[in-house]
């Protein structure tokens, strides 16, 4: 089944058709990024709608779509009621996650049908991946782990870790990503100890760790990986909570199978941690799905009590944070199988000192 079928296989006399206004929903239907515009899924024709910067793009590479410009004469909203009205539908499925309040009250005025909120099943289909976005994903981390090789040469004391980043978006892009997955994460020495802290000025020193969170993307699809190194040298402390960490994300690697909750993952590397006193500097949860969003479901943490499916492709990143002094995370992707998982993730984890 393709991915424009599955998206058709939710129409039904409750959802005539479907609107997609998200940007990953459209890629994810059309196999294709037009970037902007809005695409309308029938079971019998489906549409796409875009401006004029957009609309050579649009007619080279969606087949399956009939391709209409957007333009002044012509609004979202016409454009849309004449496709309800060729298609005989009365209820729209919408993607009520991804529209402002303004634009869902702007749709529920001008368009002739009755919005039916569908993001649950618009997004189900992305959780478990098929073989072909599974390459996607593995040619992306494979870029990543290049790009954290090349990283380690270049980190040096003297450097501010606004400069790290850029070197790191560099070994990114020269090594084929098609963008970043998201802004890498460059902490430095007390910086580290902030999970999601962003690289500033601060000059990296003798004795720091260097918390580097960051994926590349290839056909729409994310990569998403940590490592936390030091430079010069390492304390008995910093050394005691590496080890930890790691041993916690390894323990949990090896819990995770299909049909196992996200919560019973994420218990296995929480009860490492807290067993070993730092439970409360472990506030975030173990891991993330990863797709065409970096962020998605399901998740590996203490709320999912929802069995995970083979094929879905999650995070593996416990960490510790001791806030003013440091902090550490490691963090693989896996893919979950029938009798365990694949760790996709090639870049070494044992504590590296550069």
């Amino acid at each position: 089944m393709t991915n424009l079928e599955k998206m058709q296989s939710i129409l039904c006399d409750q959802t005539q058709a479907l609107l997609l206004t998200s940007q990953v929903s459209r890629l994810y239907a059309a196999r294709y990024d037009v970037h902007e515009g809005v695409a309308m899924i029938g079971k019998g024709k489906c549409y796409y709608f875009t401006d004029s910067r957009y609309i050579e793009v649009a007619q080279n590479n969606l087949p399956d779509f009939t391709v209409q410009e957007m333009n002044r004469e012509h609004l979202y909203p016409a454009l849309i009621n004449s496709a309800l009205k060729e298609l005989g539908a009365e209820a729209l499925g919408i993607e009520e996650d991804y529209l402002t309040y303004g634009e869902y009250l702007y749709y529920e005025k001008s368009l002739s049908a009755q919005l039916v909120p569908c993001q649950k099943q618009i997004s189900s289909f992305r959780q478990v991946k098929e073989p072909w976005e599974l390459e996607y994903m593995k040619k992306a981390q494979q870029i990543t782990d290049h790009a954290f090789a090349e990283i380690c040469k270049i980190l040096a004391p003297g450097m501010t870790e606004k400069e790290a980043a850029t070197e790191l978006i560099h070994c990114l892009l020269k090594n084929g990503s098609e963008g970043l997955a998201f802004d890498p994460i460059v902490v430095s020495g007390p910086n580290s100890s902030k999970p999601h802290g962003v690289p500033g000025e601060r000059v990296m020193e003798y004795g720091d760790f260097v918390t580097m969170d960051f994926g590349a993307k290839v056909g729409g699809y994310c990569a998403d990986m940590t490592r936390t190194v030091a430079l010069g040298f390492v304390n008995e402390e910093m050394r005691r909570v590496y080890d930890i960490v790691l041993q916690a994300q390894e323990a949990a690697i090896a819990a995770t199978k299909e049909g196992v909750t996200g919560a019973q993952v994420d218990g296995v590397a929480r009860k490492i941690i807290e067993d070993a006193g730092y439970g409360q500097y472990f506030g975030h949860g173990y891991g993330h799905s990863v797709g065409l969003e970096i962020h998605e479901a399901p998740n590996c943490s203490p709320g999912n009590r929802e069995p995970l499916s083979a094929g879905v492709v999650c995070s593996a990143e416990p960490g510790i944070y001791l806030p003013g002094k440091f902090g550490v995370r490691i963090e693989d992707v896996v893919i979950v199988t029938s009798d365990g998982c694949e760790d996709i993730t090639r870049s070494p984890k044992n504590l590296m000192i550069i």
